[in-house]
């Protein structure tokens, strides 16, 4: 059963109202290629990224569909009035990520770019930019991300939340 409460969060001087995290909102779905000094390159179902995360502890599948979170730490946020949905780089440890905002509480939220990502809101007020209007769920975001972006494997690919 979903979960439909409204919770409100006053976040870069806009306050905004937003369901609750739905259990599978940011499930990331692909195939870990490859596992190498505590990073594995994750490539998300349906794209051609091959994604650099850490996951120091993956002991999971290689070559085989897997699910987990990916989650970054926001260096900047803006909101944009259009573009698309993307990671850059395409091969390598994500440093911008641009999306829709599916769901948002006080310290994270998570953009639909070419798959889910976690991000983790900056706590400087001045590191959040609303040139187009507060953070709420369906906005635009563009996203620089510090180094580090993670991969946090679920125990199967059975186990994600529903």
């Amino acid at each position: 059963m979903t979960d439909h409460t409204i919770r409100t969060t006053t976040n870069a001087m806009a306050t905004i109202a937003s369901p609750q995290v739905p259990g599978t909102a940011a499930s990331a779905r692909g195939v870990v290629k490859e596992r190498k000094n505590g990073l594995v390159v994750f490539a998300p179902h349906g794209s051609n990224y091959e994604l650099h995360l850490v996951s120091p502890d993956y002991s999971g599948p290689i070559g085989t569909q897997t699910v987990g979170v990916i989650r970054v730490a926001a260096r900047k946020i803006w909101t944009v009035s259009s573009g698309g949905n993307f990671i850059s780089p395409i091969f390598g440890s994500p440093r911008t990520i641009q999306g829709r905002v599916r769901a948002l509480n006080e310290r994270t939220m998570v953009v639909q770019a070419a798959t889910p990502v976690v991000v983790d809101l900056p706590e400087d007020p001045a590191a959040i930019d609303l040139p187009d209007g507060p953070i709420v769920v369906g906005a635009i975001v563009n996203v620089t991300a510090f180094p580090g972006a993670r991969f946090e494997p679920f125990a199967s690919p059975n186990a994600a939340p529903r």
